[in-house]
């Protein structure tokens, strides 16, 4: 009986949100782009000297970098915001996302590369979501059931969401982390497999909005020192997951997924 409750109220939820959701979660898909863009103007000088000195690159190249930086990221968020060229605009983030994990050696830090590659999972969504409105590059190309491109794009998207939870997992003897691990594994399969998925992505989005407000709460902490922007950069990169799993409340799962799968036994 609860469990039919709470399935009650999330598909009250949704038809109340139905004209709203989909907007919101692209405005925090791209909240992590368009704060890092605006960075890149107001630290210029700071983002330019690093690249240079880290990789020896020159004055030009790493001006050509923060530049590329600032011009992809404003341009496809603004893009993407405006619903034009959509699906152009999630390739230049993914090239952005690419270069950063390069420039900035988040490739060798496990924790920042899952973040950024649950980053990328949103995108996939958002993908998906413009190949619905027949806006896909991929539109020449016949959907023939599962083996369409937007179902995989779903279930790529929906797998490396599910990336940034498992960087929250703590491994401490606590009963409330023992618990903590424990629920918040469960909700990450059911989201990764597409089984009661947009309940347990609502729940999701519920915890990470909890833990991003408690944890990275940027605002209490004085500009001038460096942890400020560290914070500031996991909220806004946290709000785009939680931009990803409102597409996936809003959207579904997709067709390769169990709750597809149940309609058809």
């Amino acid at each position: 009986h609860l469990q039919a409750d709470l399935g009650r109220q999330v598909n009250s939820f949704l038809r109340m949100t139905k004209q709203y959701l989909p907007h919101l979660a692209r405005l925090c898909l791209i909240s992590t782009f368009l704060e890092d863009g605006i960075r890149m103007w107001f630290q210029w000088n700071e983002q330019k000297d690093y690249i240079e000195a880290t990789w020896g690159c020159g004055y030009f190249l790493a001006t050509c970098f923060v530049l590329l930086n600032l011009t992809g990221q404003l341009g496809g968020c603004v893009l993407i915001l405006s619903r034009n060229f959509v699906q152009y605009a999630c390739f230049g983030l993914f090239g952005v996302i690419a270069l950063q994990t390069v420039a900035y050696s988040i490739l060798w830090d496990i924790k920042f590369l899952m973040r950024n590659l649950a980053l990328g999972g949103g995108l996939l969504l958002l993908l998906a979501e413009s190949r619905s409105e027949g806006k896909s590059m991929f539109a020449g190309v016949p959907s023939m059931g599962e083996s369409s491109p937007k179902q995989y794009m779903q279930l790529g998207g929906r797998v490396l969401l599910v990336l940034m939870f498992m960087t929250l997992l703590h491994f401490d003897p606590s009963f409330f982390s023992i618990l903590q691990n424990m629920v918040g594994t469960a909700l990450i399969i059911l989201v990764a497999i597409g089984f009661k998925t947009k309940l347990a992505a609502l729940t999701l989005v519920i915890w990470l909005l909890a833990i991003n407000v408690y944890f990275n709460a940027f605002w209490t902490v004085p500009a001038y020192k460096p942890m400020h922007d560290f914070l500031k950069y996991d909220f806004f990169q946290t709000t785009s997951v939680i931009g990803g799993l409102l597409l996936v409340v809003a959207l579904g799962p997709g067709g390769v997924s169990m709750d597809e799968k149940k309609k058809e036994w």
